[in-house]
């Protein structure tokens, strides 16, 4: 995609000072033992990503990175176990709510986008007055929602409150997800809504 990209191991804290955006990928840091992400948001490496939130750094959680955000209190509310205690793999609908944010800039509001979903602790939960803070902020990104773009029971997978897929900081720079974008970045795969997603993080580090 025209952008330099590093893995960077969590104890390499000085390397990742020197990234213009951070993702925090999906998978099952520390055997997701304790919550998900539990662990991992108590590690030193996550000092640093604080302060780089606090810098308007763009920062993207997906799956168990938004597990760690959430633990991390970068991002507001909890993510549990499935209402469905499985593990859940599918491809899922989702509905942008906003695109005031590097992570969202590339769709229009209301666009329905595919991107597939991989986790079992992925229901996303928030109290009353924290979802009202959420909506009047506009910090609710996606919405799992069906064909029609409607968000209701059935097209939500795993329960979450007010059918919320991924969710922004009050800066929106910081950005969490369930579903996997980097697994919808080409046609082969199935969809390229992702790609836009990392794209739109691109054009905001190089403006």
């Amino acid at each position: 995609m025209g952008c330099p990209a590093e893995i960077i191991w969590y104890k390499d804290v000085g390397s990742l000072r020197m990234c213009d955006a951070v993702v925090i990928p999906g998978g099952f840091s520390y055997g997701d033992y304790l919550r998900a992400g539990a662990i991992a948001a108590r590690t030193p490496v996550m000092d640093v990503v604080r302060d780089m939130a606090e810098d308007g750094v763009p920062i993207l959680g997906i799956c168990n990175g938004f597990q760690v955000l959430t633990e991390s209190l970068l991002l507001e509310g909890a993510l549990m176990i499935n209402e469905y205690p499985k593990f859940i793999c599918k491809w899922c609908t989702l509905r942008v709510e906003e695109n005031e944010s590097p992570f969202t800039s590339k769709f229009d509001v209301g666009e329905l986008i595919r991107i597939p979903i991989a986790h079992k602790e992925g229901r996303y939960y928030h109290t009353k007055e924290g979802l009202e803070r959420l909506n009047a902020s506009n910090l609710i990104a996606l919405r799992y929602v069906d064909e029609n773009g409607e968000p209701n029971a059935s097209a939500n997978p795993n329960g979450s409150v007010e059918n919320i897929a991924g969710i922004l900081n009050e800066s929106k720079n910081v950005m969490g997800l369930m579903p996997h974008p980097e697994r919808a970045c080409n046609s082969l795969l199935g969809s390229e809504d992702g790609r836009r997603m990392i794209e739109g993080i691109i054009e905001f580090i190089k403006k």
